[in-house]
Parts: structure tokens; C-alpha cells; sequence
């Protein structure tokens, strides 16, 4: 039976599709979030970039969000549940830059992020002149665990949990599971065998397991 690491504790129905594959799995949180609450937030967010899920839980309830530009599907739906208007919705911090350059240059923009933000996003915006006010919300800290274990499969779902995952552990061989571009080039530092997914998803990473380990 295949057997696979994922860095991040999954839901029942993730675990499913694990289990429905014939797939053993161990749970791992390689990365533990941490809200700031030593910041001030504006009463009211005209146009706010959010990149994680995590960003917006760490201002519920203390700012209205007129208008949100997002990365990624689960953080659509959370801002959908919450009735807050999304703009524009990307695949990656890239693609969203691309689409407030070319479409809305002229607004001023607040980027509710984490400590550990990639610098794509606000340095197109600066080279494009596009007011960017930034505020770091939340603090990701790595939780290293080291493990004896040898797994056919290690699943990342973003470059801080390979960061966590490497600084104690090694490669044995196993193939690297990444949600996405950004996640799969901080592994190409330990592994060359990466597979990604289709889509920036749990569950398409999920998917990508199943096919390559039940044939």
C-alpha cells in the first residue's frame, strides 16, 4: 500500500479520497499561522488584496472590505460566504498583479498579508506606480518535525511547509506533491521529483497522488 506525508492536517472527505485509493497517509502541520493582534486596521478596506484565506481570518470582524482581489478558490469562497465582493480572482499572486495593472492601475489598493510574502505582487504594482499600502496580519511559523519513516509521497501546499518539512528531514526518494509553481520551485531545492497540480487545490493535489501511485 502506497503511503503518503502531507504537511497539512486534511479534512474527512479529503481523507477519502485517500482512503477510497487505497492510500495510507500520516497528517503533519508543518507551518502553524499566528495573528497579529498588535495592528491597527483601517475601519473600512476600499480595495483589498488578499493572496491567503488566512488573511482574512485574521481581520473578521474588525474591518468592512468593500472590494477584494484574491488568490485562489478557497479564499473566493470564504469572502463569498462573508458577502464581500470579489473583483478579480487569480490562480497566483502573478496573474492577479497582471489583471490590476491592465484593468484597474488607477485605484489604490491595502495588501492584507503574512510575514513570509513573496515580493511578486507588490514590486509589478511599484514598478506600475500603483498605491499599495501593505499590512501584515499574520505571522507564518515553521513546525519542523523530523521523521523516520520513509513515504512513497510528500504532499506541499505551500514553500514554507517544504522550508519546514527540509530543515529536519531529507529526501529519500519520494516524489514531491506541490499545489503549485511557487510551492514546486522551493522543492526543486531538495528533490527533482515533483509532480504539480493541475490545479491550485487540496483536492487536485489529491488527485495527482491517486494517478501516479494507483495504476
Amino acid at each position: 500500500m502506497p503511503s503518503v506525508l502531507t504537511t497539512k492536517k486534511l479534512t474527512k472527505s479529503q481523507e477519502s479520497l485517500l482512503f477510497n485509493a487505497g492510500i495510507s497517509w500520516v497528517n503533519y502541520s508543518a507551518i502553524q499561522i499566528e495573528f497579529n493582534k498588535n495592528i491597527i486596521i483601517p475601519a473600512t478596506i476600499e480595495n483589498a488584496i488578499i493572496t491567503s484565506k488566512n488573511a482574512w481570518l485574521a481581520v473578521k470582524g474588525n474591518t468592512k472590505i468593500e472590494s477584494a482581489f484574491v488568490v485562489g478558490s478557497k479564499t473566493e469562497k470564504i469572502l463569498n460566504e462573508a458577502n464581500i465582493a470579489i473583483i478579480e480572482k487569480a490562480d497566483n499572486a502573478k496573474e492577479l498583479a497582471d489583471q490590476i495593472i491592465q484593468k484597474h492601475a488607477e485605484k489604490s489598493f491595502t495588501f492584507l498579508c503574512g510575514n513570509k510574502r513573496r515580493n511578486e505582487l507588490p514590486k509589478m504594482l511599484q514598478q506600475h506606480q500603483i498605491k499599495l499600502n501593505e499590512i501584515e496580519v499574520y505571522k507564518t511559523k515553521l513546525n519542523p518535525k523530523e521523521f523516520q519513516q520513509e513515504f512513497d509521497g510528500i504532499l506541499f501546499f505551500s514553500p514554507s511547509a517544504v522550508q519546514s518539512f527540509f530543515q529536519v528531514n531529507k529526501s529519500k526518494g519520494e516524489v514531491a506533491f506541490c499545489i503549485g509553481n511557487t510551492t514546486a520551485n522551493e522543492a526543486k531545492k531538495y528533490t527533482n521529483k515533483i509532480i504539480i497540480a493541475n490545479q491550485p487545490t487540496i483536492e487536485n493535489v489529491i488527485v495527482q497522488v491517486v494517478k501516479e501511485f494507483i495504476k
